[in-house]
């Protein structure tokens, strides 16, 4: 089946934490090791229920600035300080601008509530025809049901979609769909394999 849709994840994928160092010093800082502010911030319960929009991403921080034992005015300054070392790949962008005449573009990102602000704010959005982002969705990759949800907003077959992620169970469960997954690990060989695809 010919690729209609082309659908890519955000975080490692589009935009990569680049530089370690301001994470770094943010543990260093606090007394931890760089895995454990990345927790703190990604994998704790409040992160998890932020994901699918259970808990709004102020609270999030809120409850991350008391973790940390900061005033919730220190707290915007440490959450800039934790994404400082993230890049966006504008090359990825751009391909995906020029995808759209031709092809659906979308994205399929487990965030928060604060994702498509973001996305707007950094003049990112115009790259995609359809933004599925986990908090909005009340559902986070792998559950078949987030896949499920970007192939109806795009009005495609599993068969003619391609999902890009960096995280090898999400491409497994978007496989499982129907969707064809390609496992991101640097942005040539991810963008070669995507071409090759949509040649087919």
């Amino acid at each position: 089946m010919k690729i209609k849709a082309v659908f890519f994840d955000f975080g490692g994928v589009i935009q990569r934490t680049e530089y370690q160092s301001p994470r770094q010093r943010l543990a260093e800082r606090f007394g931890m090791e760089y895995a454990d502010i990345d927790n703190i911030v990604f994998n704790s319960p409040t992160a998890k229920q932020a994901t699918v929009g259970e808990l709004s991403v102020e609270k999030h921080w809120e409850t991350v600035a008391k973790r940390l034992k900061v005033s919730k005015e220190e707290i915007a300054e440490v959450e800039r300080e934790f994404f400082a070392g993230d890049v966006a790949d504008h090359s990825i962008l751009e391909y995906l601008r020029s995808l759209r005449p031709h092809f659906i573009t979308g994205l399929i990102s487990n965030a928060w509530s604060d994702m498509r602000a973001y996305l707007v704010r950094q003049k990112m959005d115009d790259a995609f025809d359809h933004l599925i982002i986990s908090a909005e969705a009340g559902v986070a990759k792998p559950e078949a049901k987030i896949y499920q949800l970007a192939l109806e907003q795009a009005k495609v077959q599993p068969g003619a979609a391609v999902f890009v992620d960096d995280v090898a169970e999400n491409i497994a469960a978007c496989e499982r769909v129907g969707m064809k997954g390609i496992l991101f690990k640097d942005p040539q060989a991810a963008m070669t394999q995507l071409k090759k695809l949509l040649k087919e």
